[in-house]
C-alpha cells in the first residue's frame, strides 16, 4: 500500500496540459492523460535492437487507444483488468498513440469500476429486446414465430448483455442486441423496397443469425470478452447456431423446408468460403440477410473510426475492412 500511495503522489504531481479523467474519444495529440482505462490486450514485445517493451490496447466507454510503454521492466497487465495510467498522446501512423511513462493496478478504494469503462449499445436492452419481441408478434408464419421464441429463450438472459465481438464491430455490452435491432430496421426498409421477398423469414433470419455466438465467446455480464470458448474455437457461432435450431425445431415441432431455410441463411450470411461460410446465399432472403449483415458491421466500425480520428485525417489501414486507410470528411461546404 505504501508503494501505491508513492506513486499516486508521483500521478498527483500534474504538469499543465495534463487531461485527468477525460475520454479516449477527447484525446488530441500533445496532451497528456492521466486516468484508469481498461485492459484489452498487453503483451510485452522486443525491438529490433532487443529492447522490450509493453504493447497494450486500452479502453474506455468511448473508444480505445494503442499504447506503448518503453519500460521493459514491466509486466504486462491482465487483459480485462482496470489499470491507472499517466502518458502523452502521439502522432503514429495518422493515429493516436499513449506513451505510458506511469502505470498501476487499479485498487479497490479507486473511484472507478467496469461499468464506467466498458463501451454500452446506444439503447437500453429492454428497449431492444421489446423491439424484437415486437417484430415477431407481427409474424404470419406460425411455424417461424414458434421456432424464433424458442431459439430466444434458449438464449438466455445473457442476451442482455452479450456483445456481438471480442475486437470488431459491436463489441460492447449489448452489443449483440444492438446489431440485431440495427439490422431488423434496415430490414424493414428493403422489404418495403423489394415486396417479393418473405418478410418474415427475412426477420426471422436477422434474429437468430448470430446466436451462435452466445456459446462462441466467453463474456461477462459487462459485456467484457475473455477469450472463445471450446465450442467457439473448434465449430464457431454458425455450426452452433445450426445445431441450436434443430434443437429448437424438434422442441417445438417444427419441421421440413422453414427449418431448411434457416439453416442456410445461419450457414452463409458471411457471404463467401473466405470469411467462413461453407456456403453462398442461394436464395434472395438469405442473400439480403448477407448484406444486411456486413452493412450493418461496418457502419458501426466506420463510426467508431470517425470518432477517434479527426475530421480531416486519415486512419491507420484497417485490416477487417480490406486493410484500407478511412478517411473522415469534414462535412462542411468550405472544406479545402
Amino acid at each position: 500500500m505504501e508503494q501505491i500511495r508513492r506513486q499516486d503522489e508521483c500521478f498527483s504531481n500534474m504538469i499543465e496540459g495534463t487531461k485527468w479523467m477525460a475520454t479516449v474519444s477527447e484525446l488530441k495529440t500533445d496532451d497528456v492523460f492521466t486516468g484508469f482505462l481498461l485492459v484489452r490486450s498487453a503483451e510485452q514485445r522486443t525491438n529490433k535492437n532487443g529492447g522490450r517493451y509493453l504493447d497494450m490496447n486500452l479502453t474506455d466507454r468511448t473508444g480505445e487507444i494503442n499504447c506503448k510503454m518503453w519500460d521493459g521492466t514491466q509486466a504486462p497487465p491482465r487483459a480485462g483488468s482496470i489499470i491507472k495510467v499517466r502518458g502523452n498522446v502521439q502522432e503514429f501512423n495518422g493515429r493516436l498513440q499513449l506513451r505510458v511513462v506511469q502505470m498501476r493496478p487499479a485498487q479497490e478504494n479507486d473511484p472507478v469500476s467496469l461499468g464506467d469503462l466498458l463501451p454500452c449499445a446506444p439503447d437500453t436492452p429492454e428497449h431492444m429486446r421489446q423491439y424484437i419481441e415486437e417484430t415477431i408478434d407481427r409474424f404470419e408464419w406460425e411455424d417461424l414465430k414458434k421456432l424464433v421464441r424458442e431459439m430466444l429463450r434458449r438464449a438466455g438472459p445473457s442476451l442482455e448483455w452479450f456483445p456481438a465481438a471480442q475486437r470488431m464491430h459491436h463489441a460492447e455490452r449489448s452489443g449483440l442486441l444492438h446489431h440485431t435491432t440495427d439490422m431488423l430496421k434496415t430490414a424493414e426498409h428493403i422489404i418495403a423496397a423489394y415486396p417479393f421477398l418473405n418478410g418474415d423469414l427475412l426477420r426471422a433470419g436477422v434474429i437468430i443469425h448470430d446466436l451462435g455466438k452466445l456459446q462462441e465467446m466467453k463474456s461477462d455480464e459487462y459485456g467484457n470478452v475473455s477469450d472463445y470458448t471450446r465450442d467457439g474455437l473448434l465449430l464457431g457461432h454458425l455450426v452452433r447456431g445450426v445445431v441450436t435450431l434443430n434443437e429448437s425445431a424438434e422442441a417445438v415441432g417444427v419441421s421440413g423446408e422453414v427449418v431448411a431455410l434457416l439453416e442456410h441463411m445461419i450457414i452463409s450470411h458471411h457471404g463467401i468460403p473466405e470469411y467462413g461460410s461453407p456456403r453462398m446465399p442461394m436464395f434472395p432472403e438469405a442473400e439480403v440477410l448477407h448484406w444486411l449483415d456486413l452493412l450493418d458491421a461496418r457502419m458501426n466500425e466506420l463510426q467508431g473510426i470517425e470518432n477517434r480520428v479527426p475530421e480531416g485525417a486519415f486512419s491507420e489501414r484497417i485490416a477487417s475492412l480490406d486493410n484500407r486507410r478511412i478517411y473522415h470528411p469534414r462535412y462542411t461546404p468550405d472544406a479545402e
